[in-house]
């Protein structure tokens, strides 16, 4: 007998990235909501058990709570492909590359989407040149202030802004402490804001939000300590502007081929030019994550959010199978 709905969802959490905390809590609220719609739930955590536990519990959707390394970065997704189960979440390619910066900012640029410029660099280059040379390149290309990032992290780990060079050497040095590709980014003054995307074959942007960190930078403790961050909705820009971000961030959605969900950030400079920073493929859903207070002021709970996710990835699915299944019989 063909089921109508999904019954059963594994929650993958925790994991093997430098993420793996905030994992857990992302996981823990999302397998919560999906025991409170009535599903039955099973949480995995891939650092102990993965493919057992999924070939044992048998879900019809698994939902992705897994933040960087081997989670966000299409491997988990390829596996699931492997093994046949429905995910949440977009899929290998969009994925991957979204997980890496430089390449999202090089097929950002290869649409004409704004974003701020950049230089790239890389541990040999610094083995050889040394860090005071890559610190004088940058400055040379893009002054400074800079902000200096991993190419794949996620949660602001390894960023830095720098503002002279000593600073610059420092920042080079620690973002290559978490991956052998690094790049800085010119640093833009204004407005942070995010756009939540919700949706694959008709994708809604939810309400705009400004973000305002009381550490001065939306880093990791801010991002994850209550009280070291508000979320202004609606984002208090023009209304100009806030057409424009939509737009943009729809283009920069459909153009990495996203589905699903998504989160896009932006920084709106002092003349409104919106920037794209980096774009989330799997957003925190913890009590003080972006994507979940999007929704809800859009009058989707946090519980409906996680059930219309899981059964979107259901629904995609039956529609691909039953597609592959006439494409055979033709």
């Amino acid at each position: 007998m063909v089921k109508k709905r999904p019954n059963k969802v594994a929650v993958l959490l925790g994991g093997l990235s430098s993420e793996r905390e905030v994992s857990f809590q992302t996981g823990k609220q999302i397998a919560q909501a999906l025991v409170d719609k009535g599903y039955e739930v099973k949480k995995i955590d891939p650092a102990s058990e993965l493919i057992s536990g999924l070939l044992e519990f048998q879900p019809d959707v698994v939902f992705i709570a897994l933040h960087g390394e081997f989670g966000e970065d299409g491997t988990i997704q390829g596996l699931l492909e492997l093994l046949g189960f429905p995910y949440t979440g977009s899929g290998v390619l969009a994925s991957a590359l979204a997980m890496n910066k430089v390449m999202t900012k090089k097929i950002l640029l290869s649409e004409g989407i704004e974003t701020a410029p950049f230089q790239v660099f890389t541990r040999q280059e610094a083995e050889r040149k040394g860090l005071a040379q890559i610190a004088s390149e940058i400055i040379a290309y893009l002054n400074v202030p800079v902000v200096v990032k991993p190419a794949c992290q996620g949660s602001t780990i390894g960023v830095s802004v720098a503002r002279n060079q000593k600073e610059l050497i420092s920042a080079v040095a620690f973002a290559l402490q978490y991956d052998d590709t690094s790049f800085a980014e010119k640093f833009v003054e204004g407005v942070e804001v995010t756009a939540s995307i919700l949706g694959t074959e008709d994708p809604q942007v939810l309400p705009l939000i400004e973000i305002i960190s009381e550490t001065g930078f939306y880093d990791y403790k801010a991002k994850y300590s209550a009280g070291l961050s508000r979320h202004i909705i609606p984002a208090r820009i023009s209304s100009h502007v806030a057409q424009k971000v939509e737009a943009i961030a729809l283009r920069t959605y459909q153009a990495l081929n996203c589905r699903h969900f998504a989160r896009i950030d932006f920084m709106i400079s002092n003349d409104e030019i919106p920037y794209v920073l980096e774009v989330n493929t799997i957003p925190g859903m913890t009590a003080t994550s972006l994507f979940p207070d999007a929704a809800q002021a859009a009058g989707i709970s946090f519980s409906e959010l996680i059930s219309r996710l899981v059964e979107e990835a259901w629904s995609l699915d039956q529609k691909e199978q039953k597609s592959k299944f006439v494409g055979k019989g033709n």
